[in-house]
């Protein structure tokens, strides 16, 4: 068998299996079946070291079409009520630096690991972007990328699952602005979306195939553009696909080489996801909006994995994706400088 046919069957398995899996999810009424179905099967497979692969741009496609579904609930009307609780967003973006920092000490005293690998490996950054700054300052690019991609996998299976399991569907009237699919209209609204997302990527744009998509989708919408809405089995797909990048990301050769950096990972997870939760219960209580879509705002997982869940949850969509989107745009910004000016202060101390 040639190495390109090879390749071939290893993306169609990878595929094939996610199908088979978030069927089985969807069937057994799992919350983000077509997210946590494949993103599961594909961890496992890579586990028990199956040759399966997504296809090449595979995560960016699935990201585009979560950008775009995303950017159709921001309507006029939602635009303004969003507005309101800009110090809100700003303010769990910072406290979300603050979580980062505890899970930190937490990550280093367990791992043994230094400041700046603790420190990078736990602030709820995209992998990618936290790599990058990790790098900067001298951490361990592999022990970031790793926490993140474990972060966000832990995160995707507990929340949802805690939120369906406590009984949790909104009923909140977040709607998409278009109601209708027309095909001319989607193609034209991909086409568009496609193009955001490369001038986001060559403009380096942290996040790109989601901020990219999602500016031109928010863009579009606000000015009462309706092109077209997202069909179903659309955005199952791009569901799917990302589901299948995480999975692909497990890596246990890895794990099993630091199995005390793995299971501090568990710990300072843990350790998130508990003061988050605090967090939105503090937000709630303050801002008047929802306990539960507060919580998923405050979640440390990726603006595409928890917008997503607040879409299948009915969980004030929009206002969830913008909190996770000022958030994300705090954390990229601030980690570099804040942890250099605390390193420094400890110095000087």
């Amino acid at each position: 068998m040639s190495r390109r046919a090879g390749r071939a069957m290893e993306i169609g398995g990878a595929l094939v299996l996610g199908v088979i899996a978030g069927a089985l999810c969807e069937a057994a009424r799992i919350p983000l079946p077509w997210m946590l179905g494949p993103l599961t099967a594909m961890a496992v497979a890579r586990w028990c070291h199956v040759p399966l692969a997504l296809a090449p741009g595979g995560r960016h496609a699935g990201q585009l079409v979560i950008g775009v579904a995303l950017g159709l609930y921001f309507t006029p009307e939602v635009g303004r009520q969003v507005l309101i609780y800009g110090g809100w967003m700003v303010a769990l973006g910072l406290a979300a630096i603050g979580i980062g920092g505890v899970c930190a000490r937490v990550l280093s005293r367990l791992a043994g690991v230094d400041a700046a690998t603790a420190f990078f490996a736990s602030v709820p950054g995209g992998a990618a972007e936290m790599a990058v700054l990790g790098r900067r300052y001298g951490a361990s690019v592999p022990h970031v990328a790793l926490a993140h991609s474990v972060r966000i996998l832990l995160v995707v299976v507990i929340v949802p699952g805690g939120l369906a399991a406590a009984g949790v569907m909104g009923s909140d009237p977040y709607a998409p602005g278009p109601s209708a699919v027309r095909p001319e209209g989607l193609a034209l609204l991909l086409v568009g979306a496609f193009a955001a997302a490369l001038l986001a990527q060559r403009a380096r744009v942290p996040n790109a195939w989601v901020m990219g998509p999602l500016s031109l989708s928010v863009g579009l919408t606000l000015a009462g553009v309706h092109l077209s809405a997202i069909p179903g089995w659309l955005s199952a797909l791009g569901q799917l696909l990302i589901g299948i990048a995480l999975g692909e990301r497990f890596a246990p050769d890895f794990l099993r080489a630091a199995p005390r950096f793995a299971l501090a990972l568990l710990v300072s997870v843990a350790v998130a996801l508990v003061l988050a939760a605090a967090l939105g219960i503090v937000l709630a209580e303050h801002s008047g909006l929802g306990l539960p879509a507060m919580i998923l705002a405050a979640a440390p997982g990726g603006i595409a994995e928890m917008c997503v869940t607040a879409k299948v949850l009915h969980l004030a969509v929009p206002v969830v994706t913008a909190f996770h989107v000022v958030r994300f745009v705090l954390v990229v910004t601030l980690s570099g400088p804040l942890f250099h000016l605390a390193r420094s202060l400890a110095r000087a101390g």
